[in-house]
């Protein structure tokens, strides 16, 4: 995708909570934009399959972040085939099994694992240059002047049907992990999933990918810089 990346400095900035539609719509819109994509999330998650593979306490937040600190953690950024690897190891699929599902928002609550993320983070943001980033705190913390912010958001009972569609689950079982979710999230002391005071708001309930796509490529019109 090298040779296909438009220039010009682009960030977006997508935040909101699970089953959002983040990921679809910041992949969708990354290829349409010529951009970079980063999946923040799935540095947490690999970050969680290390240290559940390490073996140590969850609610050690030293120990955890001990071995956040020692993976060798890459993620690639073409929207069309980006790869996660921890210790070499491609974590792909493993990152989205229920086991890290379970853990992941744990392990992300410590301090130390989001502060060695989010130093990463901007450090893939300002080699991009060109770049939409989905995430939890993206718009607050990660990329706080990025030239658009968006928070997606949707209904309870939407979220929990998308989810549960995309990991063939119960609809109620899903419904109850995305509100433990949300809590753990929204209450975590170290950068908190919220809105950005200045971030678009879009309720996905009743749009379709599509339909999200075109508006926000409306407003980087809009800013000029589609």
């Amino acid at each position: 995708m090298e040779e296909n990346v438009r220039a010009g400095r682009c960030v977006v900035a997508v935040d909101g909570p699970s089953g959002s539609g983040k990921s679809t719509v910041s992949r969708r819109l990354a290829v349409g934009l010529g951009a970079r994509y980063l999946d923040t999330g799935a540095m947490y998650r690999a970050i969680t399959w290390a240290v559940l593979r390490s073996g140590v306490d969850l609610t050690d937040a030293e120990s955890v972040g001990k071995v956040a600190a020692e993976v060798d953690l890459r993620i690639g950024t073409d929207p069309q085939g980006y790869g996660v690897t921890a210790d070499g190891v491609s974590v792909d699929s493993e990152i989205r099994g229920p086991e890290v599902t379970g853990a992941v928002s744990a392990v992300a609550a410590v301090p130390s694992v989001r502060a060695l993320l989010v130093a990463r983070q901007r450090e893939l943001i300002a080699k991009a240059g060109r770049i939409v980033v989905e995430g939890r705190d993206i718009g607050s913390v990660v990329a706080p002047d990025a030239d658009l912010k968006v928070y997606l958001t949707a209904s309870e009972a939407a979220r929990a049907q998308r989810r549960s569609a995309e990991d063939a689950t119960d609809v109620a079982a899903t419904a109850a992990d995305l509100a433990r979710r949300d809590r753990l999230d929204s209450t975590r002391k170290a950068d908190p999933l919220q809105q950005a005071t200045d971030a678009v708001v879009l309720d996905t309930t009743e749009l379709g990918i599509d339909e999200v796509v075109d508006r926000l490529r409306a407003l980087l019109t809009d800013r000029g810089v589609a």
